[in-house]
């Protein structure tokens, strides 16, 4: 019976609902226009529900991360007193606003505030001297504080007490110098050398990653090798508890890496050792590549996973011991302990393994996720993310610029939003004889585990593809293969050899490792060899990056259907990136390399150096899979001893002048002359020379009608710390335009038989 009042249902359609053909007087609605109501009804409701308590605190990092972002994106570096007051200010006036609707988007914005000071006061905190002109004999005393053993030279970061160096008196604070391999002196020795010191790596081309600012916010203010011998001295003085400390946890690591030579060989040790310690440079190219191609490259670097193995393993383990305690398990909280013994072990690993920006905060996540247990509130939730994510970024900013933090957290939001969201309504159906006889044997595990490494890989994907321009078309079925054995048989087996050294029955433990890594190794090989197993992306901007990003956490954050708006922003930016436009021309920033795309669609290259790694990251923006050696890479090309030229996809001609007396030359013939000396100022040619080279950097040229536009690494009035602008340098417009050819002055002079004529 109907209630009063209520409308009742007729052959089953709701009352609620007008008929389409009614029509009220006084106008004409169309059909079904009573629907929109109940769209807007519903789309309040799922915006009342997004915006519930607790649900805005995940966002609280986002906006965090929008302010850092813009930090970065600055082009001159901000007035610290002046952002430090503005955070402050809109964060007091948020705090006054808590009791009003405008609340949420008063802390929003206080948020950007408080990321983008932050970001700044870092940068002023660890401000330090960057080295801007190369030195080509320097002599150096100092302390040596990290090394690292690579496949075919070691490196390491040299503290410095004294510099010399002939026609300059910069002094800088700390070095990284590559040696022969096998030479590298020890970590907390003091020694004197002489080096060729470069200025940090400055990105490749435009849109690629800047090595001079993780080198900046490491401290360091250049790189380069050493000349000659090495000699240890007498310290002036200890040099620190810092350094002694540095001291001891490598001696730890050496210790630990000649435990495991002792057992194993070539890359198994290299793997155990990368494992445990972070020490990865020593793994052969082959099978890092391999690694990489098929989806396992994130075991050689210690992230997350690690640490929540570490932490697992000896949470259960010390569970399960206490709970063979009656006493202890009826009348104390084991699980506490176990949680605090976890941490323990977790804080370990990571002063082990060199406490890197990625290792602090896969242990930053770890420790938060413990500690929920200790208190006990639940351990993986939204919030125990969003409170990771701001210690991570509080104290390391620069972290959000870094691929590994990006691929980190997107990876650990989709599997979040699995447990919370997914696992629920996955496992929420009645449990049949069938689905329970097939879980009895693992199938919900093994789901759990496809479904685990499926989002993870899918929400890292856009950032590989942006940072090293390639995809894991069989990400899924190389972790599915080969992480159970690295979850169930290497990393305990590690742990357990770390526990058995001190009594020397470590061997076993090593040996078990090694067969581990061996059935991980040889999934990647096979996986690797499948066709179509390097999916190569060609780059894109730092825009659709940035959709991508906002559609992956509005997928993650959000818990009702307004989350597929993140979809459709998702698929809209993965379509952007597919259809950016590659530059036709690439100018390295020394001026010594310049790749043109020719008729071919391929790019063709004019080289009048060897630098390996900047081609290879130039094929590898471009989706290209020839590599250095390629003989195609120089059809077209027509080189003498003054320069080369090569031509355009329409045939006109590109010149890298490498002498004074080609300039004349290719100024009347080619449509653009690179050269790295000053150009005349009545080249016909448009012109990229030395004085735009040193104040932009490398450039990408893109074909502009009869002209190019141009996209520098150094955009215009850019001025940061790691990448100071030149100073008395010109400006430079954005593009390239031809010019006509400046009429040149006739010389007036008379002939002398003339005048003799005249006479």
């Amino acid at each position: 019976m109907a209630e009063p009042g209520r409308p009742v249902r007729s052959q089953g359609v709701a009352g609620t609902w007008p008929v389409g053909r009614a029509t009220p007087a006084g106008g004409f609605v169309p059909a079904g226009f009573g629907i929109w109501p109940a769209i807007v009804e519903s789309l309040q409701a799922w915006v009342r529900a997004e915006a519930g308590p607790g649900r805005l605190l995940p966002w609280v990092p986002v906006a965090f991360g929008g302010g850092i972002a813009l930090y970065f994106a600055a082009d001159h570096e901000p007035v610290l007193w002046v952002v430090a007051t503005t955070a402050i200010a809109l964060l007091v006036g948020a705090i006054l606003l808590r009791r009003s609707w405008l609340f949420a988007p008063a802390i929003m914005i206080a948020a950007v505030a408080a990321g983008f000071a932050v970001a700044t006061w870092k940068t002023v905190r660890i401000a330090h001297i960057v080295l801007a002109k190369p030195l080509y004999s320097v002599s150096l005393s100092g302390f040596v504080e990290t090394r690292d053993i690579r496949e075919r030279t070691d490196r390491f970061v040299l503290r410095v007490t004294a510099m010399e160096a002939q026609r300059s008196d910069v002094k800088l604070e700390r070095v990284r110098l590559s040696v022969r391999k096998g030479t590298a002196p020890e970590v907390g020795s003091f020694v004197q050398l002489k080096a060729r010191l470069m200025p940090p790596l400055s990105p490749v081309r435009p849109g690629s990653y800047d090595f001079s600012r993780d080198m900046f916010f490491q401290g360091i203010g250049a790189s380069g090798f050493v000349m000659g011998a090495i000699t240890a001295s007498i310290p002036p003085d200890a040099g620190g508890l810092r350094l002694r400390y540095a001291a001891f946890m490598q001696g730890l690591r050496d210790t630990i890496d000649t435990r495991i030579r002792s057992t194993l060989e070539g890359d198994n040790r290299a793997i155990a050792t990368a494992l445990l310690t972070g020490r990865r440079d020593a793994i052969s190219t082959p099978v890092n590549d391999a690694m990489f191609v098929s989806g396992l490259g994130h075991v050689l670097s210690i992230s997350g996973y690690h640490m929540a193995v570490v932490a697992g393993v000896v949470f259960f383990a010390v569970r399960a011991l206490l709970a063979l305690i009656p006493g202890l398990a009826v009348g104390f909280p084991i699980k506490k302990w176990s949680a605090a013994a976890a941490l323990v072990a977790a804080a370990f690993y990571l002063l082990l393994s060199g406490a890197e920006v990625a290792t602090q905060r896969s242990f930053f996540m770890t420790a938060v996720v413990l500690i929920a247990v200790m208190v006990d509130r639940r351990a993986i939730t939204f919030r125990t993310l969003a409170v990771a994510a701001l210690i991570v970024l509080a104290a390391a900013p620069e972290a959000l610029v870094h691929p590994s933090f990006q691929m980190s957290f997107a990876a650990t939001l989709g599997l979040v939003a699995l447990v919370q969201i997914g696992m629920p309504n996955l496992f929420a159906s009645p449990d049949h004889s069938a689905t329970a006889r097939v879980a009895l044997w693992g199938g919900r595990e093994i789901a759990m585990l496809f479904l685990a490494s499926l989002i993870a890989g899918l929400a890292t994907t856009p950032y590989a593809a942006f940072h090293f321009h390639r995809v894991t078309p069989y990400g899924v079925l190389a972790n599915l293969g080969a992480m159970p054995v690295v979850s169930a048989l290497v990393m305990p087996a590690g742990l357990l050899g770390l526990l058995a050294a001190p009594f020397g029955l470590d061997g076993v433990f090593w040996w078990l490792m090694g067969i581990g890594i061996d059935w991980m190794v040889a999934v990647s090989r096979w996986v690797a060899a499948l066709p179509g197993a390097v999916g190569r992306i060609p780059a894109f901007g730092i825009a659709p990056l940035i959709a991508a990003s906002l559609g992956i956490i509005v997928m993650g954050l959000l818990r009702t259907p307004l989350r597929w708006c993140g979809a459709m922003v998702l698929l809209a930016s993965i379509a952007w990136g597919l259809s950016v436009r590659q530059p036709d021309i690439l100018i390295a920033g020394d001026g010594a390399s310049v790749a043109v795309r020719g008729r071919d669609g391929r790019l063709h290259l004019i080289r009048a150096g060897k630098d390996n790694f900047l081609l290879k990251e130039w094929l590898a923006a471009d989706a290209d899979p020839r590599d250095a050696g390629n003989s195609a890479l120089a059809e077209g090309v027509s080189c003498d001893e003054a320069g080369c030229v090569t031509p355009l996809a329409d045939g006109r001609l590109v010149a890298l002048a490498l002498r004074v007396d080609a300039l004349e030359d290719d100024c009347s013939r080619a449509v653009l002359v690179v050269t790295s000396r000053p150009a005349p100022p009545d080249c016909a040619a448009m012109v990229v020379d030395r004085p735009r080279l040193v104040r932009q950097g490398a450039l990408a040229l893109t074909q502009r009608g009869d002209g190019f536009s141009v996209q520098a690494v150094r955009a215009r009035g850019t001025n940061r710390p790691w990448s100071p602008a030149a100073a008395g340098e010109g400006d430079f417009e954005g593009a390239l335009v031809p010019r006509a050819a400046a009429p040149r002055s006739k010389d007036a002079t008379p002939s002398e038989a003339d005048l003799q004529a005249e006479d």
